[in-house]
């Protein structure tokens, strides 16, 4: 019998959405190279920590050390994979933003990674990126939806990274992803939903793993979370909705 992770992405390997995207030529305007860091500055616990007031309003005050101990970076770094989808790329964008400052209690990042694109993908990237102080773009040379989501995991300076799909994406499972993440009770953590895959993982098992997946396209998530299940990590499966 195969184990439970690998029944579930042989299913989602099979109807995900085909993306391309890349990994080189990485941009972020006026700002440089984005700084990864090697493990989470000592941040000093206050009441006027944003993440602690959104935790606490979340419901989460029992675990509020855990999220006022986050770097000043954002907690949540949610990557958009795109290749020639000016057509959705805005209206994902700008709804994402919204229900992130609505409704979503960590702050958060939200990285476009375009993959070559050959439409208007990238000047609507351009002009969201000054819209919105906290959304970036990284510019590949090459296209690749798996090559987009590592180049932007490991360029992140996050907490968590995670994932959305940019032509559908389902909004309602993202906080049901990411908070296992951040409360420390999972490694990894994916979600089906009718918008396509919802993933998410710790930064630090990101830069571990990354180095070890050949695929870069479409079978990126199938072989990223076997070898999180080899690697021994934990990984927690949402149940499709």
């Amino acid at each position: 019998m195969r184990p439970p992770v690998t029944e579930y992405l042989a299913e989602v390997s099979i109807r995900a959405p085909v993306f391309q995207a890349s990994s080189e030529g990485l941009h972020r305007r006026g700002r440089g190279a984005p700084r990864i860091l090697g493990g989470m500055s000592s941040t000093a616990l206050d009441t006027t920590d944003p993440d602690r007031r959104r935790a606490r309003m979340a419901g989460l005050e029992q675990r509020w050390r855990v999220v006022a101990m986050l770097p000043r970076q954002p907690a949540v770094d949610i990557v958009i994979p795109v290749h020639n989808d000016a057509t959705d790329l805005e209206r994902s964008v700008r709804r994402l933003h919204a229900y992130l400052k609505r409704e979503f209690p960590f702050s958060s990042r939200i990285t476009i990674a375009d993959g070559a694109s050959t439409d208007g993908t990238l000047k609507i990237a351009w002009r969201l990126t000054g819209d919105y102080p906290d959304v970036r773009l990284l510019r590949l040379n090459e296209s690749g939806r798996g090559r987009a989501l590592a180049a932007a995991w490991l360029t992140s300076d996050a907490r968590v990274v995670a994932q959305l799909d940019c032509r559908a994406p389902e909004l309602s499972g993202l906080l049901s992803v990411v908070a296992p993440i951040i409360s420390g009770r999972t490694d990894v953590s994916i979600a089906r939903r009718l918008g396509g895959l919802i993933k998410g993982l710790r930064t630090d098992v990101a830069r571990r793993l990354l180095p070890t997946v050949g695929n870069r396209d479409w079978f990126f998530d199938l072989e990223l979370l076997l070898r999180a299940e080899q690697a021994g990590f934990r990984i927690h499966v949402l149940p499709a909705g």
